[in-house]
């Protein structure tokens, strides 16, 4: 007995013969038994046709009393009974049928397409005419009937079906219909009477353009006027009512287009889009844009983008109050709107109506203050403020109105949170330009007192400087380092405001005060003003001094490169000598310069060098040394260059164990020959033997000293790797 588990398959080797699943359905077809197939009967006379007939017959009726509401049995029967041409019979049974089901459509359209075939005209008009008085809301019959009128060239029969139906007031369509057949047979004027029924029982905009594209087509322009107007005057001036007749106001204006009456068309336009919201007419503005654009003049045409745009901008602006981007490009484009009315001389009336939108707009987009006390969410805002003030002065000429809105700015930023140096600098600018200088100085003074900041000194300090009021300046300059003392910058504008004003000592005494705060934001900003200013005048003992003080106080290697460079370079006689020689030379003969001290410069060079070697410093020493070198090659001999280049490092490997992973890493260092000498004065020795004899070519060797024996075995193991080394100083290093 087999269990319920799967079968073991021993043999799972492909079978000898293999099958397509093409050979399976091709012989599953052939395998497929034929279905069976009633015979055919031949009748030879009317005994066996009388016969056959009664047999049909009762199959039918026994399957009509099996299953009455069956409409498909009813038309088998009835169908059949006119194939044996025994229509009589075949009335009889569509009778009964319509007696079990009088609304059923297929049983009419079935009854009267057998009497149809059966040339029983006169009895398909009645049927039609009994089907359509029971079923008077199913268009199909209607059709059928009008088209078997319209078959026979019964047109007065045919029309008088269409009024029996559109008596009833069907859709669209039969209307259409009614309409074409009248078109057909150039019947336009009964055309258009039923266009002017159709707008009564359905007063719709789509149906009043048909109407008014009807007539136009027909050449009957001032008709088409009259129905446009008519349907205007139907629908009337509310809002409501002229945004559901758009099509009507787009279609009669597109009619005076093409009859050329552009004035029409533009009046029909501007009257639809002055009673319509900017919301709802932006198909409208869209095809006055474009009437504009083909027909109109170059003023027209600007103002109708000009109101497209409005539309956008106001749609985002309803999506965003705060967007104020939006605001911005809004303005704009008003305050070019009333830049172009000026200049095309338009009128007073006008001029003012363009300022009193744009000044809507800028008061619609100051009232959407930010939210919350963070600066970055009034950033933008605030620029809507200065705008507002700037287009009131310059474009209107309305001084007063700018004072106030820049007052008001100033009232609505919370100054103890934070504040914009911008706003109260042209607020003060604008003071200025108004001749009040008290009222600016004011507005300083208060910005300055109420929120110390950096730009707020700066714009006041420079609005004093265009005004030559140098005492105030330097008050000014007072208050901004008692403000921020580690400001760098500040200590140099004012030192650099002295030396224009020819105060050099009371720029050197601001220098010192400066170097000597602590701490400095940026203080070698600061120590290079100074030792330039110095060497501006001439003072070169000074400037030294001040490197000194510099180096000692920082021993950067940039400071010891710029030490020893200005010591190797020439500067002006100084100021009293050069003073002298103007007085009794030609002023446009070139200065006269001190030459420098390059034996100093290469001792400030040795100082540097040997400073950055305490230290430890490795890639600083080479920096310094490739600027020494080059310092050499442009001042020095040749022997002065070898002696720095003799003083350059060999890079070399380093293996050292990390602290962190406990794992042999190997990396780069630099190997400066005057460290070895101290550290390992045996290996140096040796390793300089080597470099002359690779040097050399290997052709003359000098015995090594003492202590060279023991390095002498790892020179040979070494010895291959060195020859192909190009190199001298890398196989130096790698020997070591």
């Amino acid at each position: 007995m087999q269990s319920g588990r799967t079968p073991h398959v021993k043999n799972r080797a492909p079978a000898a013969i293999q099958i397509t699943a093409e050979q399976l359905l091709r012989e599953a077809q052939e395998r497929q038994e034929s279905q069976f197939r009633a015979p055919k009967q031949r009748v030879e006379d009317f005994e066996e046709l009388h016969e056959y007939r009664g047999r049909k017959r009762k199959e039918f009726e026994e399957r009509i009393r099996r299953n009455r509401g069956s409409i498909k049995e009813w038309l088998q029967y009835a169908n059949w009974e006119a194939s044996q041409n025994e229509f009589a019979r075949s009335r009889s049974v569509y009778e009964r049928a319509l007696d079990v089901d009088p609304r059923s459509v297929q049983l009419w359209l079935n009854y009267t397409e057998t009497e149809l075939k059966s040339r029983n005209v006169q009895h398909a008009r009645n049927l039609f005419d009994r089907a359509v008085t029971l079923l008077p809301r199913v268009d199909q019959l209607w059709y059928k009937y009008v088209y078997l009128e319209e078959l026979l060239q019964n047109v007065a029969g045919a029309r008088q079906v269409f009024e029996r139906w559109m008596a009833w007031e069907p859709d669209d369509k039969a209307w259409q219909a009614y309409i074409k057949m009248e078109m057909r047979y150039d019947e336009l004027d009964r055309a258009s009477s039923i266009y002017e029924r159709w707008v009564a029982v359905r007063p719709e905009p789509r149906v009043w353009v048909k109407w008014g594209k009807f007539e136009e087509e027909r050449g009957k322009a001032d008709k088409a006027r009259e129905v446009f107007q008519t349907a205007l005057e139907f629908f009337g001036d509310e809002e409501e009512q002229v945004d559901k007749a758009q099509a009507v106001f787009s279609a009669f204006a597109k009619m005076e287009t093409r009859l050329k009456e552009y004035e029409r068309a533009r009046v029909i336009y501007k009257f639809a889009l002055a009673r319509l919201p900017r919301s709802k007419s932006a198909n409208l503005y869209a095809l006055y844009t474009k009437f504009e654009k083909q027909h109109g003049t170059r003023n027209s045409l600007e103002s109708t983008v000009l109101g497209k745009r409005r539309i956008q901008y106001e749609e985002e602006l309803a999506h965003d109050g705060r967007n104020y981007d939006v605001w911005f490009d809004y303005a704009r484009l008003e305050e070019g709107a009333c830049k172009q009315l000026k200049e095309e001389g338009a009128t007073v009336e006008e001029e003012e109506a363009a300022v009193v939108r744009v000044r809507e707009i800028y008061e619609r987009a100051v009232a959407q203050v930010p939210p919350g006390g963070e600066k970055r969410h009034w950033r933008r805002y605030i620029f809507l403020w200065i705008n507002y003030a700037l287009f009131e002065e310059i474009e209107t000429k309305d001084y007063s109105r700018a004072r106030q809105i820049y007052q008001t700015a100033l009232q609505l930023v919370p100054h103890k949170q934070f504040t914009f140096a911008k706003l109260w600098t042209l607020a003060a600018r604008f003071e200025v330009r108004r001749l009040d200088l008290p009222a600016a100085r004011k507005l300083l003074g208060a910005a300055i007192g109420m929120c110390p900041k950096e730009r707020l000194f700066k714009g006041y300090i420079e609005l004093e400087f265009d005004l030559r009021e140098f005492d105030r300046a330097r008050t000014l300059y007072e208050k901004y380092l008692e403000f921020d003392p580690t400001n760098s910058a500040a200590w140099i504008k004012y030192a650099e405001l002295e030396t224009q004003l020819a105060d050099f000592p009371r720029a050197r005494a601001i220098f010192e005060l400066g170097v000597s705060q602590s701490p400095l934001s940026t203080p070698e900003l600061l120590w290079k003003a100074y030792i330039d200013f110095e060497v501006e005048e001439g003072e070169r003992e000074r400037a030294r001094a001040l490197y000194e003080r510099l180096v000692a106080n920082s021993g950067h290697w940039k400071v010891w490169v710029a030490f020893a460079l200005f010591e190797g370079a020439p500067i002006q006689l100084p100021r009293d000598e050069r003073e002298e020689d103007e007085d009794e030379g030609d002023e446009e003969k070139e200065p006269k310069m001190v030459e420098g001290d390059l034996d100093r410069a290469r001792r400030v060079f040795q100082r540097g060098y040997s400073d950055l070697r305490s230290k430890g410093l490795k890639n600083e020493r080479v920096a310094l040394l490739q600027v020494w070198k080059n310092f050499e090659d442009e001042h020095g001999t040749s022997e002065d260059a070898a002696k720095v280049d003799s003083m350059m490092p060999v890079q070399g490997k380093r293996r050292y164990v990390d602290e962190e992973t406990g794992q042999l890493v190997e990396d780069y260092d630099y190997i400066f020959a005057d460290d070895e000498r101290e550290n390992n004065p045996t290996t140096f020795q040796f390793l300089q033997r080597a470099h002359q004899w690779a040097k050399s070519g290997g052709l003359a060797f000098t015995a090594p000293s003492k202590g060279g024996d023991a390095s002498s075995s790892s020179d040979e193991e070494d010895h291959d790797e060195r020859m192909d080394e190009d190199d001298d100083k890398s196989s130096v290093a790698s020997s070591h």
